[in-house]
């Protein structure tokens, strides 16, 4: 049986940079430690702003693997593991890096063509999310193209990208384009907007800043009917589990009522949505109430928080709560439904 990873990452190192030349290259990240004697953290300089490298780094991976400088090592690892395939998203975008529109074409232009060349090392076995400029929309599509055509299968988005909900029209075109590309929108646990992230500075964990607002938009996409809009767009929500399903569903339920109209139960499927869970949710619940064709799961391989499970996999395909036709839709069919693999 094929197993998909479908929410593995990447962690930046100075490769990923190399290929800013000519007037990107002011723009290109540096690596800064720590200035207290005692701390081994390490930080990005980007765009005269300090982020934090060594924060969420999962040490139970080998660090060239989790950095891809041996690809080779990346792909033994996931052989140890029983995964097939990875879809890659990355880790210093998680957050929101620049106001600047020229700075984050760099970036999002850097990291892209770094992605391409692993995929051509392995092409088999790694697939990636884009990272698109969407402050600058022609760009953008521009990226969407390039990266469509050197393995990836998703666009990566944050669950608020600047100060827009992911249903306003002025991301239209991206999801236009992914239609056109046949391939995913992939909504990460991330943030976007830079009022959000700030608003939530003092947040000790990412609960609020990087899920919740996921959650959100997700609401926002169905409540307004991104889906009808475009019908060939998949919708993957990724690392926020699965278990707040059935309370958005009543919720949407509610709201479809008051408009006159209904949410049917199989709307996962109808609106070519699906949503990651993890090992700890109560999978059986939540496809009694939705279904079983629109889940998926990934380890979040590379990080080490509250999402991450290296033998997710394993562990969900082993449960007794599940039996083995709902397993192998999870770890094989339904992400490759997602990511048209």
């Amino acid at each position: 049986m094929l197993t998909i990873d479908a929410d593995a990452h990447v962690l930046e190192t100075e490769q990923t940079w190399e290929s800013m030349d000519g007037a990107d290259k002011k723009y290109r990240p540096k690596l800064v430690g720590s200035t207290d004697g005692d701390s081994k953290d390490e930080y990005w300089l980007v765009d005269g702003t300090l982020r934090l490298k060594s924060g969420n780094v999962g040490r139970n991976t080998p660090q060239a693997s989790r950095e891809m400088r041996d690809v080779a090592a990346r792909i033994k690892h996931m052989d140890e593991l029983g995964v097939d395939i990875q879809v890659l998203y990355p880790t210093l975008f998680l957050i929101p890096l620049t106001p600047r529109p020229e700075a984050e074409l760099a970036l999002c232009r850097s990291y892209n063509r770094w992605l391409a060349t692993l995929w051509k090392r392995e092409k088999e076995r790694l697939r990636w999310a884009a990272v698109v400029p969407l402050m600058s929309m022609d760009q953008a599509l521009a990226e969407a193209r390039f990266a469509k055509e050197n393995g990836a299968c998703a666009i990566f988005m944050r669950g608020t990208e600047g100060d827009r909900l992911l249903s306003d029209p002025y991301f239209f075109p991206v999801y236009e384009e992914a239609s056109r590309l046949d391939i995913a929108i992939g909504v990460h646990a991330a943030n976007g907007s830079a009022t959000l992230y700030n608003y939530y500075k003092c947040e000790s964990v990412g609960f609020s800043k990087f899920k919740l607002n996921c959650v959100g938009g997700f609401h926002s996409m169905v409540m307004d009917r991104i889906p009808d809009r475009f019908p060939k767009l998949r919708i993957g929500f990724l690392e926020i589990s699965a278990e707040w399903l059935p309370y958005t569903y009543t919720d949407l339920s509610k709201r479809f009522r008051i408009k006159g109209k209904e949410l049917s139960r199989d709307f996962l499927k109808q609106d070519r949505i699906f949503v990651a869970c993890e090992t700890t949710d109560d999978i059986p619940y939540i496809v009694s109430k939705l279904g079983d064709d629109n889940i998926v799961i990934g380890s979040d391989y590379a990080h080490a928080d509250s999402a991450t499970e290296l033998l997710a996999l394993h562990n969900l395909s082993a449960d007794p709560r599940l039996t083995p036709e709902l397993a192998k839709k999870i770890v094989c069919d339904n992400a490759k439904a997602l990511y048209g693999l």
